[in-house]
């Protein structure tokens, strides 16, 4: 490509219509402190000045490459990828903003766990020039992580980086069929090849702005996501539940809408138990791991209970008849971050005159 001997990280980035917004992604890549790396950028067939924002910059290490047709952001990070040349893959998307110390830390942490197929970090938000915290965030390991792709998307595309021989392993590399939940569908394809982890550490701000595909195409991406989950439960549940249960998923654990009724609490609940079930036995578990699992089982629950019970949706007694057989004694669960669901699960008890 540019007769540069290969690097140790090539980043792949789609491109299309993002002239506000990817001048500065890439001044984020040419100022991180680790330099041994290369910037693959495909061009979508962008309609406004994109491709003259790109043309400006003349660092050796950045490949501008044009689509022949406009594809989407699948394909093009598939011609991106075919393109990369380094032992390390680097998600970035064109509008995402990377911390300077980002590629150092997540290149140590391969480099010492060899055991690791990929490492994502934590990720701040900035909208209107406000910087915030990811909502919910809190420590990942590799157990949790594991747990957590049952359900739901733990990590934030463009914080993650990962082995291009693991990568080069699957065809295609990103599928179009599972298209705005490609990444979603990629971790659960690359983790069998090795750990999924992330570093606790915030290395990303994630740029939100009315432009941003996760808020255009909702609707497509929770049909994706209940396709890759479905694939995953397949064998976990009886055959003509798999889709459903995906789709119920992704609407109550995912996408966080809220409970209307007993009847769907109730058939969550019974989701949730069995994946954990099943989970618990097929996953070699060390003591530590296996009360993180168990906690972010009962914590996941709590998430989805309690707002139904906030809005009366179902009252305390009835939750607590549904509730999960190793969630149902709260002085049990391992995990401290559900203490303060379970104090203001108890605060709406007392205030209903029940007692927990």
């Amino acid at each position: 490509m540019n007769g540069l001997p290969a690097p140790a990280i090539s980043v792949i980035m789609p491109a299309y219509n993002g002239a506000p917004w990817i001048g500065a992604t890439i001044d984020s890549v040419l100022a991180q402190d680790f330099a041994d790396w290369e910037l693959v950028i495909v061009d979508d067939c962008s309609t406004d000045d994109t491709r003259a924002l790109l043309a400006s910059f003349a660092d050796p290490r950045i490949t501008i490459l044009h689509a022949e047709a406009n594809g989407g952001p699948v394909l093009a990070r598939n011609q991106a990828f075919a393109a990369a040349r380094g032992r390390y893959i680097a998600g970035l998307d064109q509008d995402d903003l990377c911390k300077p110390g980002r590629f150092a830390a997540q290149v140590a942490h391969l480099d010492a766990n060899p055991g690791t197929v990929l490492v994502a970090t934590a990720a701040e938000l900035l909208e209107d020039g406000r910087l915030t915290p990811w909502p919910g965030d809190r420590p990942l390991t590799p157990a949790t992580i594991d747990w957590l792709l049952l359900t739901q998307n733990p990590l934030v595309w463009s914080t993650v980086m990962f082995r291009a021989e693991a990568a080069r392993l699957l065809e295609p590399f990103e599928r179009p069929q599972v298209r705005y939940a490609e990444d979603f569908d990629l971790y659960h394809r690359l983790g069998r090849f090795g750990q999924i982890a992330r570093l606790d550490a915030a290395q990303l701000l994630y740029r939100c702005h009315p432009g941003g595909a996760s808020k255009r195409y909702a609707e497509m991406m929770a049909a994706s996501a209940a396709r890759v989950l479905a694939g995953r439960y397949a064998g976990v549940f009886e055959p003509d539940a798999v889709q459903a249960n995906a789709e119920l998923v992704v609407r109550y654990f995912m996408a966080r809408e809220p409970v209307p009724d007993l009847g769907t609490l109730s058939r969550l609940s019974r989701i949730l138990a069995t994946l954990h079930a099943d989970h618990v036995a097929r996953t070699p578990l060390t003591r530590q791991e296996r009360i993180e699992v168990d906690g972010e089982h009962a914590r996941l629950w709590w998430l989805v209970a309690r707002p139904a019970l906030r809005q009366g949706a179902v009252t305390l007694r009835e939750a607590m008849g549904v509730l999960p057989e190793s969630v149902s004694l709260p002085a049990k669960d391992p995990d401290r971050l559900i203490s303060p669901l379970i104090g203001r699960v108890r605060a709406i008890g007392r205030g209903l005159g029940v007692a927990l």
